[in-house]
Protein backbone atom coordinates (compact mmCIF):
# COMPACT_ATOMS: atom_id res chain seq x y z
CA UNK A 1 0.00 0.00 0.00
CA UNK A 2 1.37 3.47 -0.81
CA UNK A 3 2.21 5.74 2.10
CA UNK A 4 -0.33 8.59 1.85
CA UNK A 5 1.73 10.62 4.32
CA UNK A 6 4.71 10.85 1.95
CA UNK A 7 4.82 14.09 -0.06
CA UNK A 8 3.92 13.65 -3.70
CA UNK A 9 6.58 14.13 -6.33
CA UNK A 10 6.35 17.59 -7.89
CA UNK A 11 5.36 17.33 -11.55
CA UNK A 12 8.28 17.17 -13.95
CA UNK A 13 8.84 20.05 -16.32
CA UNK A 14 11.18 20.18 -19.28
CA UNK A 15 14.19 22.25 -18.14
CA UNK A 16 14.06 25.84 -19.37
CA UNK A 17 16.65 26.91 -21.88
CA UNK A 18 19.39 29.00 -20.23
CA UNK A 19 19.69 32.63 -21.24
CA UNK A 20 22.31 33.40 -23.87
CA UNK A 21 25.04 35.96 -23.43
CA UNK A 22 24.30 39.46 -24.54
CA UNK A 23 27.61 39.82 -26.30
CA UNK A 24 30.02 37.67 -28.27
CA UNK A 25 29.28 34.77 -30.54
CA UNK A 26 27.37 32.65 -28.03
CA UNK A 27 23.88 31.69 -29.26
CA UNK A 28 20.79 32.66 -27.33
CA UNK A 29 19.68 29.07 -26.84
CA UNK A 30 21.06 25.55 -26.85
CA UNK A 31 22.05 24.23 -30.28
CA UNK A 32 20.27 20.93 -30.89
CA UNK A 33 20.73 20.10 -34.57
CA UNK A 34 23.28 20.18 -37.35
CA UNK A 35 21.40 23.15 -38.79
CA UNK A 36 21.80 25.01 -35.48
CA UNK A 37 25.52 24.29 -35.39
CA UNK A 38 25.91 25.38 -38.99
CA UNK A 39 24.05 28.65 -38.37
CA UNK A 40 26.22 29.35 -35.31
CA UNK A 41 29.40 28.87 -37.35
CA UNK A 42 30.45 25.82 -35.32
CA UNK A 43 30.09 23.26 -38.11
CA UNK A 44 31.68 23.47 -41.58
CA UNK A 45 29.12 23.23 -44.38
CA UNK A 46 30.96 20.23 -45.81
CA UNK A 47 30.26 18.29 -42.61
CA UNK A 48 26.58 19.19 -42.27
CA UNK A 49 25.18 16.08 -43.98
CA UNK A 50 27.34 13.76 -41.87
CA UNK A 51 26.30 15.60 -38.71
CA UNK A 52 22.64 15.18 -39.64
CA UNK A 53 23.20 11.44 -39.99
CA UNK A 54 24.85 11.32 -36.57
CA UNK A 55 21.99 13.34 -35.04
CA UNK A 56 19.51 10.72 -36.23
CA UNK A 57 21.12 8.28 -33.78
CA UNK A 58 22.79 10.35 -31.05
CA UNK A 59 21.49 13.52 -29.42
CA UNK A 60 23.10 16.91 -29.98
CA UNK A 61 23.07 19.75 -27.47
CA UNK A 62 25.56 22.59 -27.07
CA UNK A 63 24.64 25.22 -24.50
CA UNK A 64 25.36 28.93 -25.04
CA UNK A 65 28.08 28.71 -22.38
CA UNK A 66 29.76 25.76 -24.08
CA UNK A 67 29.44 27.33 -27.52
CA UNK A 68 31.12 30.50 -26.24
CA UNK A 69 34.22 28.45 -25.34
CA UNK A 70 34.68 27.07 -28.85
CA UNK A 71 37.12 28.67 -31.26
CA UNK A 72 35.49 28.05 -34.67
CA UNK A 73 38.72 29.01 -36.42
CA UNK A 74 40.55 26.07 -34.82
CA UNK A 75 39.72 22.75 -36.51
CA UNK A 76 41.31 20.93 -33.54
CA UNK A 77 39.51 22.93 -30.84
CA UNK A 78 39.31 20.69 -27.72
CA UNK A 79 35.91 22.00 -26.63
CA UNK A 80 34.38 21.52 -30.08
CA UNK A 81 35.77 18.00 -30.21
CA UNK A 82 33.76 17.10 -27.11
CA UNK A 83 30.40 18.35 -28.43
CA UNK A 84 30.34 18.72 -32.24
CA UNK A 85 29.19 15.53 -34.02
CA UNK A 86 31.55 13.71 -36.35
CA UNK A 87 30.93 11.08 -39.03
CA UNK A 88 33.24 8.69 -37.15
CA UNK A 89 30.50 8.25 -34.53
CA UNK A 90 28.60 6.01 -36.93
CA UNK A 91 31.52 3.57 -37.17
CA UNK A 92 31.53 0.98 -34.40
CA UNK A 93 34.89 -0.63 -33.67
CA UNK A 94 34.93 -4.38 -32.98
CA UNK A 95 35.69 -3.86 -29.28
CA UNK A 96 32.94 -1.29 -28.66
CA UNK A 97 29.72 -2.31 -26.91
CA UNK A 98 26.34 -0.68 -26.36
CA UNK A 99 26.43 -0.93 -22.55
CA UNK A 100 30.16 -0.69 -21.78
CA UNK A 101 29.69 -0.30 -18.02
CA UNK A 102 27.11 -3.12 -17.92
CA UNK A 103 24.48 -1.14 -16.03
CA UNK A 104 21.63 -3.41 -17.14
CA UNK A 105 22.58 -6.58 -15.20
CA UNK A 106 22.91 -4.53 -12.01
CA UNK A 107 19.54 -2.75 -12.26
CA UNK A 108 17.12 -4.23 -9.67
CA UNK A 109 14.48 -1.59 -10.44
CA UNK A 110 14.36 1.10 -13.10
CA UNK A 111 16.65 4.01 -12.24
CA UNK A 112 18.87 2.09 -9.78
CA UNK A 113 22.28 0.56 -10.52
CA UNK A 114 23.70 -1.50 -7.64
CA UNK A 115 27.23 -2.61 -8.44
CA UNK A 116 29.06 -2.07 -5.12
CA UNK A 117 27.94 -3.37 -1.69
CA UNK A 118 27.74 0.02 0.04
CA UNK A 119 26.51 2.36 -2.70
CA UNK A 120 24.08 2.64 -5.57
CA UNK A 121 23.40 4.92 -8.50
CA UNK A 122 20.07 6.66 -8.84
CA UNK A 123 19.29 7.94 -12.34
CA UNK A 124 16.18 10.16 -12.03
CA UNK A 125 16.45 11.30 -15.65
CA UNK A 126 18.60 10.81 -18.75
CA UNK A 127 18.68 14.39 -20.05
CA UNK A 128 21.87 16.47 -20.04
CA UNK A 129 22.66 20.14 -20.72
CA UNK A 130 25.20 19.01 -23.35
CA UNK A 131 25.70 15.68 -25.09
CA UNK A 132 29.31 14.56 -25.12
CA UNK A 133 30.39 12.71 -28.25
CA UNK A 134 32.23 10.13 -26.09
CA UNK A 135 29.42 9.45 -23.60
CA UNK A 136 29.23 5.84 -22.39
CA UNK A 137 25.42 6.17 -22.09
CA UNK A 138 25.04 7.77 -25.52
CA UNK A 139 22.61 5.06 -26.65
CA UNK A 140 20.05 6.08 -24.01
CA UNK A 141 20.54 9.77 -23.11
CA UNK A 142 18.71 12.44 -25.04
CA UNK A 143 16.29 15.38 -25.00
CA UNK A 144 13.28 13.17 -24.20
CA UNK A 145 14.84 12.95 -20.78
CA UNK A 146 14.14 9.35 -19.73
CA UNK A 147 12.45 10.83 -16.67
CA UNK A 148 11.34 8.29 -14.09
CA UNK A 149 7.60 8.25 -13.57
CA UNK A 150 6.18 8.88 -10.11
CA UNK A 151 5.67 5.15 -9.60
CA UNK A 152 9.18 4.32 -10.85
CA UNK A 153 10.83 6.89 -8.60
CA UNK A 154 8.83 5.69 -5.59
CA UNK A 155 9.91 2.12 -6.40
CA UNK A 156 13.54 3.23 -6.60
CA UNK A 157 13.34 5.06 -3.28
CA UNK A 158 11.60 2.07 -1.69
CA UNK A 159 14.39 -0.20 -2.93
CA UNK A 160 17.02 2.08 -1.37
CA UNK A 161 15.08 2.29 1.90
CA UNK A 162 14.91 -1.52 2.07
CA UNK A 163 18.67 -1.98 1.47
CA UNK A 164 20.42 -1.16 4.78
CA UNK A 165 23.86 -1.97 3.36
CA UNK A 166 23.60 1.06 1.06
CA UNK A 167 25.40 3.98 2.72
CA UNK A 168 25.84 6.27 -0.31
CA UNK A 169 23.59 7.22 -3.22
CA UNK A 170 25.12 8.73 -6.34
CA UNK A 171 22.70 10.85 -8.34
CA UNK A 172 23.62 10.63 -11.99
CA UNK A 173 21.91 10.07 -15.29
CA UNK A 174 21.75 12.14 -17.46
CA UNK A 175 22.47 15.08 -15.24
CA UNK A 176 20.52 15.39 -11.97
CA UNK A 177 21.00 19.18 -11.93
CA UNK A 178 18.67 19.32 -14.95
CA UNK A 179 15.83 18.75 -12.49
CA UNK A 180 13.87 21.80 -11.39
CA UNK A 181 14.83 23.20 -7.97
CA UNK A 182 11.52 22.05 -6.50
CA UNK A 183 11.82 18.52 -7.79
CA UNK A 184 15.49 18.26 -6.82
CA UNK A 185 14.76 19.54 -3.30
CA UNK A 186 12.00 16.95 -2.95
CA UNK A 187 14.33 14.17 -4.05
CA UNK A 188 17.16 15.26 -1.74
CA UNK A 189 14.69 15.46 1.14
CA UNK A 190 13.36 11.96 0.48
CA UNK A 191 16.87 10.50 0.26
CA UNK A 192 17.91 12.37 3.42
CA UNK A 193 15.05 10.71 5.30
CA UNK A 194 16.49 7.21 4.72
CA UNK A 195 18.27 6.50 8.03
CA UNK A 196 21.07 4.24 6.77
CA UNK A 197 22.23 6.64 4.05
CA UNK A 198 25.27 8.66 5.12
CA UNK A 199 26.28 10.28 1.84
CA UNK A 200 24.80 11.75 -1.30
CA UNK A 201 26.95 12.42 -4.34
CA UNK A 202 25.85 14.34 -7.44
CA UNK A 203 27.66 13.84 -10.74
CA UNK A 204 27.12 16.79 -13.05
CA UNK A 205 28.39 18.85 -15.95
CA UNK A 206 26.07 21.79 -15.22
CA UNK A 207 28.57 24.05 -13.36
CA UNK A 208 30.88 24.18 -16.40
CA UNK A 209 28.54 23.43 -19.32
CA UNK A 210 25.43 25.37 -18.24
CA UNK A 211 26.49 27.55 -15.29
CA UNK A 212 23.52 29.91 -15.60
CA UNK A 213 21.33 26.99 -14.59
CA UNK A 214 23.03 26.78 -11.20
CA UNK A 215 20.78 29.40 -9.60
CA UNK A 216 20.57 30.12 -5.86
CA UNK A 217 17.31 28.12 -5.81
CA UNK A 218 19.00 25.08 -7.37
CA UNK A 219 21.89 25.32 -4.89
CA UNK A 220 19.42 25.64 -2.01
CA UNK A 221 17.72 22.44 -3.20
CA UNK A 222 20.91 20.56 -2.26
CA UNK A 223 20.59 21.40 1.43
CA UNK A 224 20.72 18.19 3.47
CA UNK A 225 21.85 17.03 6.93
CA UNK A 226 23.70 14.17 5.21
CA UNK A 227 27.17 14.38 3.74
CA UNK A 228 26.93 15.69 0.19
CA UNK A 229 29.56 16.03 -2.54
CA UNK A 230 29.16 17.49 -6.02
CA UNK A 231 31.42 15.84 -8.59
CA UNK A 232 32.02 18.15 -11.55
CA UNK A 233 32.78 16.58 -14.93
CA UNK A 234 35.27 18.70 -16.90
CA UNK A 235 37.94 17.66 -19.40
CA UNK A 236 39.78 20.85 -20.34
CA UNK A 237 41.07 23.87 -18.42
CA UNK A 238 39.09 26.24 -20.65
CA UNK A 239 35.88 24.84 -19.16
CA UNK A 240 36.74 26.72 -15.95
CA UNK A 241 36.44 30.13 -17.63
CA UNK A 242 33.43 32.24 -18.54
CA UNK A 243 30.55 31.90 -16.08
CA UNK A 244 31.76 28.62 -14.54
CA UNK A 245 33.82 30.13 -11.69
CA UNK A 246 30.82 32.08 -10.38
CA UNK A 247 28.66 28.93 -10.51
CA UNK A 248 31.27 26.96 -8.59
CA UNK A 249 31.50 29.72 -5.98
CA UNK A 250 27.76 29.43 -5.40
CA UNK A 251 28.25 25.79 -4.45
CA UNK A 252 31.30 26.58 -2.32
CA UNK A 253 29.45 29.32 -0.43
CA UNK A 254 26.77 26.74 0.39
CA UNK A 255 29.47 24.61 2.02
CA UNK A 256 29.35 21.87 -0.61
CA UNK A 257 32.70 20.14 -1.23
CA UNK A 258 33.56 19.72 -4.91
CA UNK A 259 35.27 16.81 -6.63
CA UNK A 260 36.45 16.72 -10.23
CA UNK A 261 36.21 13.89 -12.70
CA UNK A 262 37.54 13.78 -16.24
CA UNK A 263 37.90 11.35 -19.12
CA UNK A 264 41.26 10.95 -20.83
CA UNK A 265 40.44 11.95 -24.42
CA UNK A 266 42.52 12.00 -27.58
CA UNK A 267 42.67 15.53 -28.94
CA UNK A 268 41.24 17.08 -25.76
CA UNK A 269 43.56 16.45 -22.82
CA UNK A 270 46.02 13.76 -23.97
CA UNK A 271 49.15 15.78 -23.26
CA UNK A 272 51.15 16.59 -20.17
CA UNK A 273 50.45 20.31 -20.62
CA UNK A 274 46.70 19.85 -21.08
CA UNK A 275 46.30 17.61 -18.05
CA UNK A 276 48.42 19.86 -15.86
CA UNK A 277 46.38 22.89 -16.89
CA UNK A 278 43.13 20.98 -16.23
CA UNK A 279 44.12 19.83 -12.75
CA UNK A 280 45.49 23.25 -11.83
CA UNK A 281 42.25 24.89 -13.02
CA UNK A 282 40.28 22.51 -10.80
CA UNK A 283 42.44 23.27 -7.78
CA UNK A 284 42.25 27.01 -8.43
CA UNK A 285 38.46 26.77 -8.18
CA UNK A 286 38.50 24.45 -5.14
CA UNK A 287 37.60 21.33 -7.08
CA UNK A 288 39.61 18.31 -5.88
CA UNK A 289 40.72 16.18 -8.86
CA UNK A 290 39.12 12.84 -8.05
CA UNK A 291 38.96 10.52 -11.05
CA UNK A 292 40.62 10.44 -14.44
CA UNK A 293 38.63 7.84 -16.36
CA UNK A 294 39.94 5.62 -19.10
CA UNK A 295 37.49 5.94 -22.00
CA UNK A 296 34.63 3.45 -21.89
CA UNK A 297 34.27 1.63 -25.24
CA UNK A 298 30.86 2.98 -26.26
CA UNK A 299 29.94 2.68 -29.95
CA UNK A 300 31.54 5.27 -32.22
CA UNK A 301 34.01 6.66 -29.67
CA UNK A 302 37.26 5.11 -30.92
CA UNK A 303 38.64 8.47 -32.11
CA UNK A 304 38.89 9.54 -28.45
CA UNK A 305 40.75 6.46 -27.20
CA UNK A 306 44.15 6.85 -25.52
CA UNK A 307 46.08 3.66 -24.64
CA UNK A 308 46.38 2.96 -20.93
CA UNK A 309 50.17 2.92 -21.08
CA UNK A 310 50.13 6.45 -22.51
CA UNK A 311 47.82 7.64 -19.74
CA UNK A 312 50.04 6.13 -17.07
CA UNK A 313 53.08 7.82 -18.59
CA UNK A 314 51.33 11.20 -18.66
CA UNK A 315 50.40 11.00 -14.99
CA UNK A 316 53.86 9.75 -14.05
CA UNK A 317 55.41 12.84 -15.62
CA UNK A 318 53.08 15.06 -13.60
CA UNK A 319 54.11 13.59 -10.25
CA UNK A 320 56.39 16.06 -8.56
CA UNK A 321 55.12 18.90 -10.73
CA UNK A 322 51.70 18.99 -9.04
CA UNK A 323 51.07 18.26 -5.36
CA UNK A 324 49.56 14.90 -4.53
CA UNK A 325 46.20 16.51 -3.80
CA UNK A 326 46.13 17.63 -7.45
CA UNK A 327 46.50 14.21 -9.04
CA UNK A 328 43.34 12.12 -9.51
CA UNK A 329 43.06 8.36 -9.43
CA UNK A 330 43.38 6.94 -12.95
CA UNK A 331 40.63 4.32 -13.23
CA UNK A 332 38.86 2.09 -15.72
CA UNK A 333 35.75 -0.06 -15.71
CA UNK A 334 36.27 -3.80 -15.48
CA UNK A 335 34.41 -5.87 -18.10
CA UNK A 336 30.85 -7.09 -17.47
CA UNK A 337 30.12 -4.52 -14.78
CA UNK A 338 32.95 -5.41 -12.44
CA UNK A 339 33.27 -1.80 -11.30
CA UNK A 340 36.15 0.66 -11.29
CA UNK A 341 39.73 -0.40 -10.71
CA UNK A 342 42.98 1.57 -10.89
CA UNK A 343 44.73 1.46 -14.24
CA UNK A 344 47.91 -0.48 -13.56
CA UNK A 345 51.15 -0.69 -15.50
CA UNK A 346 50.35 -4.28 -16.48
CA UNK A 347 47.07 -3.12 -18.06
Amino acid sequence: MPDDSAPRIPPARRPAEPPGRAAGRAPARALRSAADLLAAGLLPAAQAAAAEAVAARYAIAVTPAAAALIDPADPADPIARQYIPDAAELVTAPWEIEDPTADAPFTPVRGIVHRYPDRALLKPLLACPVYCRFCFRREVVGPDGGLLTEAELEAALAWLAAAPAIREVILTGGDPLMLSPRRLAWLVERLSAIPHLDLLRIHTRVPVADPARLTPDLVAALDTPKGLFVCVHANHAREFTGEAPAALRRLIRAGIPLLGQSVLLRGVNDSEAALEALFRAMLRHRVKPYYLHQLDPAPGTARFAVPEAEGLALLARLRGRIGGHGLPAYVKERPAGGGKVPVAASG
